[in-house]
């Protein structure tokens, strides 16, 4: 099973989640989850040990803050992840106190400090098993510096396309490698 991590402000309806479910079909879930880090992380976590539980191999896809979960999880859980475009230090990059709007469907919420704090206990400073790990990274990303998630995962398979944006808008082209990656052995 996949499990597929929207980004801040986001949510499991975006458009690259019904990419996925539309590639992936029932081998993906594609959870809304809390602007809470705390309660995404529990969110995450529930699903995965639900999965686990059941004995069904589990990969996950993480975009952006996704990514950044999606580290923190598969350190935990020793499972295969791919991250779009992540983010490696969203306690700084993303550090936007105050409201916020949902990008999919323009609600808002308030971003206070002590999400930040959440955010920074969630960092894994050194990675038991960076062979589980394919980046997918864009150059021209506006919103992070492609060069972090290089330097924190230089032993991942590392895919560095140039141009592109944030969005990643041609993720679709990847499902074959994402899909071969996760399925994998280790």
């Amino acid at each position: 099973m996949i499990i597929y991590i929207h980004g801040f402000g986001s949510n499991g309806h975006s458009g690259k989640a019904t990419l996925f479910r539309e590639y992936f079909e029932d081998e993906v879930v594609t959870p809304s989850l809390s602007y809470v880090p705390n309660l995404a992380i529990d969110t995450l976590e529930q699903i995965i040990e639900i999965f686990l539980q059941r004995d069904e191999k589990v990969g996950l896809v993480g975009s952006s803050l996704g990514g950044y979960y999606a580290i923190y999880l598969a350190n935990k859980y020793d499972l295969k992840a791919v991250l779009i475009n992540p983010a490696i230090y969203p306690y700084k990059t993303l550090n936007k106190i105050g409201m916020q709007m949902n990008y999919y469907d323009g609600s808002s919420f308030e971003v206070i400090e002590e999400h930040m704090n959440e955010l920074k206990a969630f960092e894994i400073e050194k990675l038991k098993n960076q062979e589980n790990f394919m980046v997918l990274l864009k150059t021209d990303d506006e919103i992070l510096d492609y060069n972090e998630a290089v330097e924190k995962l230089p032993q991942s398979e590392l895919i560095i396309e140039e141009g592109g944006n944030h969005s990643f808008e041609d993720i679709e082209s990847y499902f074959r490698k994402i899909s071969v990656f996760l399925e994998s052995k280790e």
